[in-house]
């Protein structure tokens, strides 16, 4: 048989597959197992989260901070093996929405969604708002020295550029999305590794021990968890080949595979990257006071072209990975549109039938990104609201799976499946997920901080004292209750299915009677 039979062939299974969880195949499925870990890989990024918080870590703890990173990437790798498997069993746009609408009720599955909708969004926020970061000392080094790196302003104006053409991108269709994702992440990765490769063989400033060296500061649980924000922020995310599903070929054996591998690749590249990047600290003492982050490093060790160079490839891989957020984020919006659970669901569901893509979603999805530069602060603020509800919504998701398997799920075996080991797994993954939302809580300067502890938000007299992140959070859950209780629930969702040698959906059909 000819590769072209067998692709058609494989598209067809594929397409049947999807038909029997009660969806027509609209999506162009066109991502292999290599684009589809790409995505997820430049979703996590390690390039992008390293500049946004390094200098938190670095002053938190010094160089004891790269400790964080492992302990990190272990529970993620954890809750990323229970998402592997529930993934081969629900290869449907929509990640941990779609699984908790499986696996639990309707007002349980619907608010999941809701929560992890705007942590998606909250995330793109964040993302176009690192790019500035590497880019403006970039440019600087091409001559654009009326750029001012340390302007909100200029960081402002630069994010606004990149969301419009990462949402015009997204417009055009994943295929697009992904040829220029398969060559920044190549780029990302031989990039940072060779670059700390580089740094570690003629910039060893510090030698190894500077894991050690904590520059004075003291070492805590309370400052270790503080310090552990920068690792936080950046392995998350591995799940986007799940939510890709619909658009990969054979996703349920691709997307576990997918999500496995961007963890370890990115565990490997980004530890690789922070060791080089901490042993080419010229003044550790200079370095904390300044709050020194990867873009003052690499220009203090290296000339100008060759700074400006490394500094261009690491803004183009976190140009990559604003695109992967947004289509993930997209493709959540389009599945819960789809099933009718978002306002104005029949738009946003709207597949446009010469590009493939939900046009509406990606617009939708790009407006609200854009509002929290209302009140524009810095990356690093944005971050921390985005990143406590990404965790939030995972620990949901988690919690559900957890309940199906006491239930007996699954009954019914998957390609990826973790067996005898699904349970531990799962337990030890909720402990994970719990302590680091209690972290991702409390109330800070340095990872959760009040209105009035920083510069540039506006400041309202009854949430003054409020940390960031509850108020985030707060609000974001009460507009979802508010519609959810007026107009969600008397709204006819669409009926959960699976196919029939598949595990039953344990919250029954879901649909619900007509208003």
């Amino acid at each position: 048989m000819s590769s072209g039979t067998e692709a058609t062939s494989g598209q067809e299974r594929d397409s049947a597959d999807l038909a029997r969880f009660g969806y027509s195949q609209e999506l162009k499925r066109s991502l292999g197992l290599g684009s589809s870990f790409a995505v997820a890989f430049s979703y996590i990024s390690p390039s992008t989260g390293i500049f946004t918080l390094f200098a938190l870590g670095l002053t938190t703890i010094g160089g004891v901070f790269i400790w964080t990173w492992p302990v990190v990437a272990i529970g993620q790798f954890l809750v990323a093996l229970n998402f592997a498997e529930v993934s081969s069993h629900y290869p449907v746009a929509g990640s941990v929405f779609q699984w908790t609408k499986y696996m639990a009720s309707r007002t349980y599955s619907w608010f999941t969604g809701w929560i992890y909708l705007f942590a998606g969004m909250l995330t793109v926020t964040a993302v176009v708002a690192t790019l500035p970061l590497a880019l403006i000392p970039a440019l600087n080094g091409l001559g654009w020295h009326s750029l001012n790196a340390a302007s909100l302003n200029t960081n402002l104006v630069i994010a606004l550029i990149t969301l419009v053409v990462i949402t015009v991108l997204n417009i055009y269709g994943v295929k697009l999305v992904s040829i220029i994702n398969n060559t920044g992440v190549v780029f990302e990765i031989l990039g940072m590794f060779v670059f700390a490769l580089v740094l570690m063989a003629f910039h060893n400033h510090q030698g190894f021990k500077v894991v050690t060296n904590s520059a004075g500061l003291p070492v805590n649980g309370s400052t270790f968890l503080a310090a552990m924000f920068m690792s936080l922020f950046v392995i998350y995310g591995f799940d986007t080949a799940a939510t890709l599903a619909e658009e990969t070929r054979d996703p349920r054996r691709a997307a576990p595979k997918a999500v496995l591998y961007s963890v370890i690749g990115a565990f490997i590249i980004g530890g690789v990257f922070l060791l080089g990047t901490l042993v080419a600290i010229p003044n550790m003492g200079v370095a904390v006071k300044n709050a020194w982050g990867p873009a003052q490093i690499i220009e203090a060790n290296f000339s100008t072209p060759f700074a400006t160079i490394y500094l261009l490839v690491v803004s183009a891989a976190i140009f990559v990975c604003c695109l992967s957020i947004l289509a993930a984020t997209i493709r959540l919006c389009f599945g819960m549109a789809r099933d009718n659970q978002l306002p104005f669901s029949k738009p946003l569901a709207k597949v446009s039938p010469s590009l493939h893509t939900p046009v509406w979603s990606c617009i939708a999805v790009a407006c609200i990104a854009a509002i929290p530069f209302w009140q524009y602060s810095g990356a690093g603020i944005i971050a921390i609201a985005a990143t406590g509800m990404i965790y939030l919504s995972y620990f949901l998701g988690n919690i559900v799976i957890m309940r199906a398997r006491v239930r007996g799920w699954p009954k019914t075996s998957a390609p990826f499946r973790l067996g005898r080991w699904g349970v531990l797994v799962n337990v030890v993954a909720l402990i994970y997920g719990g302590a680091m939302l209690i972290n991702f809580a409390w109330p800070r300067v340095a990872s959760n901080p009040k209105p009035n502890q920083t510069s540039g938000l506006l400041h309202l007299n009854f949430l003054d004292g409020v940390p960031i992140l509850w108020t985030v959070v707060i609000f974001i859950a009460l507009i979802g209750a508010i519609y959810y209780l007026i107009v969600g629930r008397n709204k006819e969702f669409a009926p959960v299915l699976t196919p029939a040698e598949d595990d039953a959906p344990l919250a029954g059909s879901g649909a619900a009677p007509p208003a």
